[in-house]
């Protein structure tokens, strides 16, 4: 028996592991697409599984659905992309990932010196205050002081 041409959304969603409300979303974004039969139910193309792995692994490795939706764009309709298209898209990918990656470094490396909430030397914090811009604020933890409740009070 030869496989359906077109899927519903709940074999599209068994078949990919995804939720049927994360492909209506994905399709509502512009990732991937259907069209309706007359009894106004959704049909999608075999071609929409790879799509959905694609944006799934995308997605793992921190690409935005902005950014996913541009690239599928440039890829034919209704075909199902091939190894040729992953290796165009995932390239395209690779130096905001490795940008990414070195930002990710550089607040691993901040934390060796960071001792986390309630510290007093908020002057030397890496991630906090860089280049101790909250100095000119006064001296002392200054993003890590609430309001009192007696000065909550007051304003409300």
């Amino acid at each position: 028996m030869a496989p359906a041409a077109e899927l519903t959304v709940g074999q599209v969603a068994a078949r990919s592991g995804v939720a049927v409300s994360a492909l209506h979303f994905y399709e509502a974004r512009g990732l991937i697409r259907s069209h309706r039969t007359s009894g106004n139910q959704r049909r999608y193309g075999r071609d929409v599984l790879r799509r959905v792995a694609i944006i799934k692994i995308a997605q793992e490795v921190g690409i935005s659905l902005a950014e996913i939706a541009t690239a599928l764009q440039s890829l034919p309709e209704g075909r199902t992309p091939t190894r040729d298209d992953w290796s165009l898209l995932s390239t395209a990918w690779r130096d905001g990932l490795d940008r990414k990656i070195g930002q990710l470094k550089k607040l691993r490396d901040g934390l060796t010196d960071c001792i986390g909430c309630g510290c007093m030397s908020i002057d030397k914090c890496p991630l906090r205050n860089k280049d101790d811009r909250l100095a000119r604020e006064g001296t002392g933890a200054r993003r890590l002081v609430l309001p009192s409740l007696g000065s909550r009070r007051e304003g409300a």
